[in-house]
């Protein structure tokens, strides 16, 4: 009768979802359990860039676009391997070239399969994009810190206009990991923020970081962070 009830125990505990992975954690804390959807296509980095806004693979790049797509690839792989194969690109632009023609056609899901977006007009559309801070997760899956929490980790970094073209204040076209006299525009994956920001509600646009090193990220609420989208 004993071995019974621990049985029949141990079926209850498991039906009720008392597994850890159920249980809420707090912000940051990665729900890694369960595998990546099959369309696993978007993610934010979960940590920024070593060199902070300069992405370059070496001095000979002429911009840090391919570099910080190497970045995104590196965490996508390292994450979930399947996902190797993907075109892993970085939502960044550059004086000659704007984030939104570079990151494919969409659709695009995150690690637990809720899609974000569409196609490029709808990521570009307030009302039918769909990061934010429930589905602003990492490559791991784990939440991002967002504005209420501590720390407050939502400043994405994207060179961009709420429009997906630059800003120009893209860290010299991230060649730059200067602490003050270059700056990048900053968006809110959590599209939450406070008056006096461009826009506190964007993604893309909400403000500018005080200068391109790593630590230049940390004052507003950031770490130097990017959007990743596979375009393939």
């Amino acid at each position: 009768m004993r071995t019974v009830l621990l049985v029949v125990v141990s079926s209850l505990g498991v039906g009720c979802g008392s597994s850890a992975k159920d249980t809420p954690g707090t912000p940051g804390d990665a729900a890694i359990d369960t595998p990546a959807s099959s369309n696993f296509s978007f993610f934010i980095t979960s940590t920024g860039h070593q060199n902070g806004g300069d992405f370059r693979r070496s001095a000979a790049d002429t911009d840090g676009l391919a570099g910080a797509d190497a970045f995104c690839q590196m965490k996508a792989t390292a994450a979930v391997p399947a996902s190797a194969s993907r075109h892993w690109r970085a939502y960044l632009s550059t004086s000659t070239v704007n984030a939104k023609d570079r990151i494919g056609n969409g659709p695009w899901f995150n690690r637990n399969g809720v899609m974000i977006a569409a196609s490029v007009a709808a990521l570009h559309t307030p009302a039918t994009n769909l990061i934010n801070k429930a589905n602003g997760i990492d490559e791991t899956g784990a939440q991002i810190p967002g504005r209420g929490d501590t720390p407050n980790l939502h400043d994405i970094v994207t060179g961009s206009t709420a429009a997906g073209v630059s800003s120009g204040n893209t860290c010299n076209d991230w060649t730059s990991s200067a602490a003050s006299g270059v700056t990048a525009m900053l968006g809110h994956f959590d599209r939450m923020g406070v008056a006096g920001n461009i826009d506190p509600m964007s993604f893309v646009e909400a403000h500018l970081s005080q200068g391109c090193a790593v630590d230049s990220f940390k004052p507003t609420g950031g770490r130097g962070s990017i959007y990743c989208f596979a375009a393939d």
